[in-house]
């Protein structure tokens, strides 16, 4: 009976098992002990995963594409504010479960990633099926353009990729489905969340789908690193580089792996390939750039022919204060 007097066993049922826990006297069953029970078992369940970041875990929210279970903001932080006042908006408004756990707990189930004190468990975010992106057509507007990835592995590299195409206004993006990275967590914050946002379709047997796609009138423009004299030699398709290159159609740019480029059957389903010349003679090992950077320069070569584009450079306000007489250069 004093044993009964001095500890209360306090049972509960969570995610499928039962959970006890021992409250001292003096202490009810409820404020912080509670919020423990709840916390004890964050870890994802099977068929879902944690995203991390704040702003994959916004956007997520916003764009309503995935199931979210739990959204988990750091305990600690002196009041929240900006992006995060507004992610606890749209929580309770979903009537999203929202927990408070503390830095150490969200280390360790995002295994030491930059998660910026915001983590969400949510339903896996999957390719769309390659047919829906096969009814878009030509149509009217000559400037379309359509990212081609085709075994692109490292998640940074990907995440990058996405970021940069949705910034430089990519229409979609087609990923071939073997040997491609998946659209994981990892992949959402290097994308800072583009990967939420953005239309990214998969296909199993990319060549095909690139055929069809020119039997539609589409150009399908390969890509390749610095080429050397043999290689514009033994190349079947004309080389042109980047800066040369006229926008005057619908257009699949498709990059390769991060190691070996593009395969020999989709390199024969480009009408041409596209290269990005070095300002420098480059020592052997640094005659390629990093798939991601290689993106950004090649769709912004691309993308600056769009109608529109150099109008809004003009109309953008001078970083120089009106008011200062203009500094003048001396030259480059």
């Amino acid at each position: 009976m004093g044993l009964l007097s001095t500890l209360t066993v306090a049972t509960c049922y969570c995610s499928g098992r039962l959970v006890a826990r021992h409250f001292s006297r003096g202490v009810r069953p409820g404020g912080e002990e509670l919020s423990r029970l709840r916390l004890d078992d964050l870890a994802p369940t099977p068929r879902l995963e944690l995203l991390f970041g704040l702003s994959p875990c916004l956007l997520a929210l916003r764009a309503a594409r995935r199931r979210v279970a739990r959204l988990l903001l750091q305990a600690g932080r002196a009041g929240l504010q900006g992006e995060r006042a507004e992610l606890l908006r749209e929580a309770e408004a979903r009537d999203i479960p929202v927990l408070r756990p503390r830095r150490k707990k969200l280390d360790a189930l995002c295994r030491h990633q930059v998660h910026q004190g915001v983590c969400m468990e949510v339903s896996p975010l999957r390719p769309r099926p390659c047919r829906e992106a096969e009814e878009v057509s030509s149509g009217d507007d000559h400037q379309q353009l359509c990212l081609v990835l085709e075994g692109l592995q490292d998640p940074r590299n990907l995440g990058a990729v996405l970021r940069s195409a949705h910034f430089l206004g990519v229409d979609k993006v087609i990923i071939s489905q073997r040997n491609s990275c998946p659209l994981t967590p990892v992949v959402s914050k290097a994308s800072a969340g583009a990967m939420e946002v953005m239309d990214v379709f998969s296909t199993d047997d990319l060549a095909v789908f690139l055929q069809a796609k020119a039997q539609q009138g589409w150009l399908v423009a390969g890509t390749v690193g610095c080429p050397g004299p043999e290689i514009s030699q033994s190349s079947q398709t004309p080389i042109m580089s980047c800066l040369e290159f006229l926008w005057d159609q619908p257009t699949l740019l498709v990059l390769g792996n991060e190691g070996s480029g593009l395969s020999q059957e989709v390199q024969a389903s480009c009408r041409l390939l596209l290269t990005i010349l070095p300002g420098r003679q480059l020592p052997p090992g640094l005659e390629s750039l990093n798939v991601s950077v290689a993106a950004g320069i090649l769709l912004h070569s691309i993308c600056s022919q769009r109608k529109g584009f150099r109008a809004v450079e003009k109309t953008e306000k001078p970083l120089q204060d009106p008011q200062e007489p203009p500094t003048m250069s001396k030259g480059l």
